[in-house]
């Protein structure tokens, strides 16, 4: 059947007062309009739905049963629509963001909790993984964007660096570094170095630094992540670079942290396929995630 939601509308309306000049002021259409609206509908299905008079307009059987059951459909329906423009707006829906685990820790609780308090509609899921398998969910579309350490190569992503932040030393208290105000790169030439694995998007990063400023020194221990650094230093196993995202808030009481000079940032960087453009929803996401990342930046 070919019914349109106009000659519902007009049906309802008339059902309710009985009078076709009525339902038109109401609706904004002419009588013959009104008239024409109800005979198609009459039409389509087949049967009568109003005995008409010139004095008055009355249902008939089957016209009473539509008229009863039509305003919980057309409620229905409005609520979908409402749901579905919603969701083009960027209100409603779910978004799966992946991140590498530093960033999961460190950024994305709060990113969680913002949305939850000024977005509830949104639902963010976090797929904590290596950075490696984060740009491989999403080139494959597995989830809508993610939230890695600079990928390097970006000839298949769309990039948007939302945070630079600097590497800094972790030591032993009774460590010769932690004597120092600053420390130097050059200064870690001959330490012990327990560093995150290649699969974090830092590492790289460290390794050119070293290698840049001609420090030649031994990797004691490689680890994926940063509570394990620091257990590994707590047991006086060596000195570490690592990000200042991955201190915790209450910091490192049982540790020494120095900043590390030259300075050498690396940079947060929110990523999706190119030539897959994010729907509302992850955009609102994406929106969100970048003014969490500006304001902790602001306030550093």
């Amino acid at each position: 059947m070919n019914i349109t939601l106009r000659q519902l509308l007009v049906f309802q309306s008339v059902a309710g007062t009985r009078n076709f000049s009525r339902t038109g002021d109401a609706i904004g259409l002419t009588q013959p309009a009104v008239s024409r609206c109800i005979t198609e509908l009459e039409a389509q299905l087949g049967l009568k739905l109003l005995n008409r008079t010139t004095r008055e307009v009355t249902l008939t059987e089957a016209g009473q049963r539509l008229a009863a059951r039509l305003p919980r459909v057309m409620e229905e329906l409005e609520s979908a629509l409402l749901d579905v423009r919603e969701l083009a707006s960027g209100q409603r829906g779910r978004v799966r963001v992946a991140s590498s685990p530093t960033l999961s820790a460190n950024l994305m609780p709060e990113c969680i909790a913002r949305c939850q308090a000024t977005l509830p509609g949104l639902e963010l899921v976090l797929l904590d993984r290596m950075q490696s398998d984060v740009l491989a969910s999403v080139l494959s579309g597995e989830v809508d964007f993610g939230v890695v350490i600079d990928p390097g190569e970006r000839d298949a992503l769309e990039c948007e660096t939302i945070l630079t932040e600097p590497f800094c030393l972790a030591c032993p208290p009774g460590h010769r570094l932690a004597r120092k105000r600053q420390v130097r790169w050059t200064d870690l030439a001959g330490e012990a170095l327990v560093l995150l694995d290649h699969a974090s998007g830092s590492r790289r990063l460290i390794d050119r630094a070293l290698q840049s400023h001609g420090v030649e020194c031994t990797v004691a221990q490689e680890v994926g992540h940063p509570t394990t650094i620091f257990r590994m230093l707590d047991a006086g196993l060596g000195v570490s670079v690592i990000p200042t995202l991955a201190l915790p808030p209450e910091g490192l009481p049982r540790l020494a942290v120095r900043p590390l000079r030259p300075q050498v940032d690396r940079e947060i960087v929110l990523v999706h396929r190119r030539n897959r453009a994010l729907s509302p929803v992850a955009q609102a996401a994406w929106n969100l995630v970048r003014e969490v990342a500006t304001q902790r930046a602001s306030s550093a």
